[in-house]
């Protein structure tokens, strides 16, 4: 099977990746064409690549192969507190040493995989001939979808009908893909996640939102020690990471071989490289950017390093961009291992792991928006509009009839365009490490049970009933008359 095994200590994870070769397998490439490394976007997986290893300009010429990433696809991993963007940067180099891979281009859409991207370029430079980007982050999240995205994470985990969950699945679809999107496609992608990320699994989805939340920003020191060839392809109508952060990263890339190069796609919202239109337009760009680059060829040869002493050297480069000499002396204390390139505080990673635990607790008996066969029980097309409380596209609710008129086609139209509630404002500044502690520290300490116990203390009824119940603790009743 294809699958990468990482065992170190207390950390454990079994890679999984798919290549284009004829036998599926990293043996079969063709020596003769260069060799790229793709990095699926969040919440995807790399199934979600078709639009780019179905696409013969890249396919016929390059040997291509995709990772799964921790808590993704068909990847199995241990739930780790110290994980974040360096860590999966380390994975990544793990996963290339075990399978003998040349230097390789890499391609790497969105926030997670960028992020992993760019820091595996910094550490490990023989490993990568040119870096390109889709989508390119922010340094974190924006303040003010900040909060937004943590409560969509939570309204998902803990959703406890299929109307909750279909509603906060087309709301996350919206914002990642952007709001004018063809319904066939969302139905795809909230079947996608309903199937992999469910909330009788929401500690998967805990581990997802801790390495996204919780990442912290690259420094230009980090950022000046990429000095390969870059291209950053970018959309420049993407809400959730404006274009400015791309052309600030553009900018800060001081080192990088020849400059770098940014490309906007006019029009381009959120995922350029899962919608076809979009994705076909960033091939043709990544395509002309390889054909200016130096050919490479791709025979699979012993490392001349062993996995230990490469990683040694990447701990020593990590110390340097960080200042921070007792990263380097790490290996000395424990076993060689990708948690050993963490960058995140001791009391994140105590948040983190408590985020997870938290989510996982009684998460089987959680709500399950699947069949007996394993698949959705409805498309969110098929859905039916007949709530009272299902507002237009002003916002406004009425008790009846207030779909008279529509057709299906506008209606559908109109939940992608106006799922995500009114326009954000003040949504060019990055989330400051403050809001970002905070909001840890409110994940770790959210006990879905809380609620439950809070029940015995609700009384249903009239306020003359409600008088004679003084066995209530004060400060602890809830009357609803």
């Amino acid at each position: 099977m294809p699958y990468i095994d990482i065992a170190h200590g207390g950390d454990y994870a079994s890679i999984w990746y798919v290549t284009n070769s004829p036998s599926g397998y990293v043996s079969s490439f063709n020596p003769d064409k260069p060799t790229i490394i793709m990095l699926h976007p969040f919440f995807l997986d790399s199934s979600w690549l078709d639009a780019q290893f179905g696409d013969p300009r890249i396919s016929h010429h390059y040997n291509l192969i995709a990772f799964d990433a921790r808590a993704a696809g068909k990847t199995i991993s241990r739930p780790n507190g110290r994980q974040d963007a360096w860590t999966d940067a380390a994975d990544l180099a793990y996963a290339c040493h075990a399978l003998w891979l040349p230097p390789a281009h890499v391609w790497a859409s969105e926030t997670i995989g960028a992020n992993m991207a760019i820091r595996f370029a910094a550490l490990f430079p023989d490993m990568c001939l040119s870096l390109t980007m889709l989508s390119v982050p922010s340094p974190t999240e924006l303040e003010a979808f900040f909060h937004t995205c943590d409560e969509l994470l939570h309204m998902w985990a803990h959703a406890e009908d299929i109307d909750t969950l279909e509603f906060t699945l087309m709301q996350v679809v919206a914002y990642i893909v952007g709001p004018d999107l063809d319904m066939d496609f969302a139905d795809e992608i909230i079947a996608y996640l309903e199937t992999s990320y469910p909330p009788f699994k929401r500690a998967i989805l805990a581990q997802l939102g801790n390495v996204l939340m919780n990442r912290e920003a690259l420094t230009e020191r980090e950022l000046a020690a990429v000095t390969q060839p870059v291209l950053l392809i970018h959309g420049d109508k993407n809400q959730i990471h404006p274009i400015q952060y791309a052309e600030r990263m553009a900018a800060n890339l001081v080192n990088a071989e020849g400059g770098a190069k940014l490309f906007v796609v006019k029009g381009g919202q959120g995922y350029i490289s899962v919608v076809p239109s979009w994705a076909s337009i960033s091939n043709q760009v990544f395509v002309k950017f390889l054909s200016r680059l130096p050919h490479a060829r791709s025979e699979l040869r012993p490392p001349t390093q062993s996995l230990d002493d490469r990683m040694i050297h990447a701990l020593d480069v990590l110390a340097h961009l960080a200042a921070d000499p007792s990263i380097a002396r790490r290996a000395d204390s424990e076993d060689i291992s990708p948690m050993l390139f963490s960058r995140i505080s001791r009391e994140v990673q105590h948040l983190q792991v408590e985020n997870y635990m938290s989510a996982a607790r009684d998460q089987r008996k959680a709500f399950s928006p699947l069949g007996a066969d394993g698949r959705p029980m409805r498309k969110y097309s098929e859905r039916k509009h007949d709530h009272w409380f299902q507002g237009d596209r002003f916002w406004m609710s009425y008790a009846e009839n207030w779909r008279d008129g529509d057709s299906d086609d506008e209606d559908h139209q109109h939940d992608a365009q106006h799922v995500g509630g009114p326009a954000l404002e003040g949504a060019d500044q990055p989330a400051s490490q403050e809001v970002m502690r905070a909001s840890a520290v409110h994940r770790a300490m959210f006990n879905p049970g809380t609620v439950e116990r809070m029940d015995k203390y609700v009384v249903k009824s009239n306020l003359s009933r409600v008088a004679s119940a003084t066995a209530i603790p004060l400060g602890k009743l809830i009357i609803r008359s």
